[in-house]
């Protein structure tokens, strides 16, 4: 029985990795016990990756802004497009395939300011990833985030490797669109 869960229904098998791999865009996650690839492109968003470093379990999310001050709409519709309900979700379904918190590790990646005259809401989405691991005594093994260059990231939960790779501005609507093996 596969133990995985997600809410994306984009599978692919990715030829770099030689693997079954599960693509995930804002506001969703994927977590899961078996040996596959998560993979998403980033801007501003920022993912977050967990790893049971024990038992293998580990997962991904993709989440927009950081919904961790009140407001209405966060409270009418708990989405994973906020960090605060992105971790939660998480969390919740790493531990119900058997993620222990004692020996969990996190990755962060994205947070890039990939417009100009925008407000720098990347910058927003990570100091919450990294404040909220810090208050739940989880430690970040790995960090890329900030610059001014969207990513594109690969994530093995079963060993708990991730892989970035930087994206020029100009070659973005390109890499969102072509084969993973381009990476």
């Amino acid at each position: 029985m596969e133990r995985s869960r997600h809410f994306s229904k984009r599978t692919y098998f990715d030829r770099i990795f030689n693997a079954l791999a599960v693509k995930i865009l804002p506001g969703e996650y994927h977590v899961t016990d078996k040996n596959i690839m998560i993979s998403t492109v980033l801007g501003s968003c920022v993912s977050v990756c967990i790893y049971d470093r024990i038992n293998g379990v580990g997962g991904m999310n993709h989440f927009m802004l950081p919904g961790d001050k009140p407001g209405p709409a966060r409270v009418m519709n708990p989405s994973a497009r906020y960090g605060i309900h992105a971790m939660e979700l998480l969390l919740k379904h790493f531990i119900k395939l058997g993620g222990r918190r004692d020996s969990l590790e996190a990755k962060v990646f994205g947070a890039g300011k990939v417009m100009n005259g925008m407000s720098d809401v990347g910058s927003q989405n990570a100091e919450f990833a990294l404040r909220y691991l810090k208050a739940r005594n989880i430690q970040v093994v790995a960090l890329d985030v900030g610059d001014i260059y969207p990513r594109k990231v690969f994530f093995s939960p079963a060993s708990g490797q991730a892989f970035v790779k930087r994206i020029s501005n100009q070659t973005l609507s390109q890499e969102l669109l072509a084969p993973s093996q381009e990476v």
